[in-house]
């Protein structure tokens, strides 16, 4: 079920604490209108009535699609022990046939959800990204350029039935980038060829550092 409460806040200008609304556990059967909130990133955003600053609001969140039979938990860095998460792992255990994310960001939940309304596998995306940023990082000349785009963040945006849209940060800008659903198709093989290369059990953390971890 979905978990609401109210909390106090401080207003990231002005320091005045007023009450927000989190949301604990979010069910999406039982509130659907909530999912498009969260694939805008507006279910985070509050608007002081002192000064009119709008806010992010930080909490830990589990987002639950039965239907899909999706849960994506976002747990700030560093809020639960490895062992505390290795005791949820063996009880989502019985849950069969969900797929289980952990994510530390809002950014990424969102992501999460754009990923799974698309009917497209997070863990080829991110093979996806990284082959990208491999072929993109060739036209740079300057190594010192060339580390920094390959640290750089992508996000998936959308995709149709022919391309998939990547964002990222540069020089202060969001810019995007096109892939053919070929190269989907094509790192989704590579997957299927190295089974090593597959989630753990449990909510597992799935982004560029954990690919980057199971390809060194």
């Amino acid at each position: 079920m979905s978990i609401i409460n109210e909390t106090l806040a401080p207003c990231s200008k002005c320091g005045q604490q007023h009450k927000v609304t989190v949301y604990r556990s979010i069910n999406i059967s039982e509130n659907p209108e909530v999912k498009e909130k969260v694939k805008d990133g507006s279910l985070f955003l509050w608007e002081c009535p002192h000064c009119g600053q709008v806010n992010l609001a930080k909490y830990e969140t589990l987002y639950h699609d039965p239907a899909l039979k999706v849960m994506f938990w976002l747990i700030p860095a560093g809020e639960i022990s490895e062992t505390q998460m290795k005791a949820i792992t063996m009880h989502t255990k019985a849950m069969g046939g969900y797929t289980l994310r952990r994510v530390n960001d809002m950014g990424s939940l969102m992501e999460k959800v754009l990923i799974r309304d698309a009917e497209l596998d997070d863990v080829v995306l991110e093979m996806c990204k990284y082959v990208t940023k491999l072929e993109m990082v060739q036209k740079i000349v300057d190594q010192e350029k060339k580390d920094a785009f390959m640290a750089s963040v992508f996000h998936f945006y959308k995709a149709d039935d022919e391309i998939i849209t990547f964002m990222y940060g540069q020089d202060g800008q969001m810019m995007g980038v096109n892939v053919g659903m070929h190269v989907y198709q094509d790192c989704s093989g590579i997957l299927e060829r190295n089974p090593d290369v597959r989630p753990e059990d449990g909510f597992a953390k799935i982004d560029a550092e954990w690919l980057a971890v199971r390809l060194a």
